[in-house]
């Protein structure tokens, strides 16, 4: 379910990018379908971008709005370079701005995830590094 926000984006480790789709419902608040969960089946190395309805619904100094076939450019142009997630959203982010002349009329979130697989045994081992902090957290 989407809450009225465009379907997110799984961005392959190979570049391929698609949507993620489900059922569309209103927004959330708004009454309507109940909440379904949906999966996917990631891969190490695959990202998924949610975005809000503001980053691509947002108009330009022409009047045309930045549009879903730009971000899709935009993030196969990341995949391709190799950039990492926080280059990326950078990116993302300036480019939006900068389209918009600094201004916008819509709220415009990016989130941005990758998914590396799951954690290794010693990931979760206090003590180790990378791990889980050591001492107490429970107090």
């Amino acid at each position: 379910m989407n809450a009225g926000h465009p379907a997110a984006l799984r961005i392959r480790r190979s570049g391929a990018v698609d949507e993620l789709t489900g059922p569309i419902t209103r927004p959330v608040g708004f009454g309507g379908a109940v909440p379904s969960v949906q999966s996917t089946q990631l891969e190490p190395g695959d990202r998924v971008l949610f975005f809000t309805d503001g980053v691509v619904e947002e108009r330009l100094a022409d009047g045309m709005q930045f549009g879903e076939g730009r971000l899709r450019e935009l993030v196969e142009q990341t995949s391709a370079d190799r950039m990492s997630v926080a280059e990326t959203v950078r990116l993302l982010s300036h480019t939006l701005m900068a389209a918009r002349g600094g201004r916008t009329s819509d709220d415009a979130s990016l989130l941005l995830v990758e998914w590396r697989g799951p954690p290794r045994d010693d990931e979760l081992a206090r003590g180790i590094i990378g791990g889980l902090p050591a001492g107490d957290i429970d107090s």
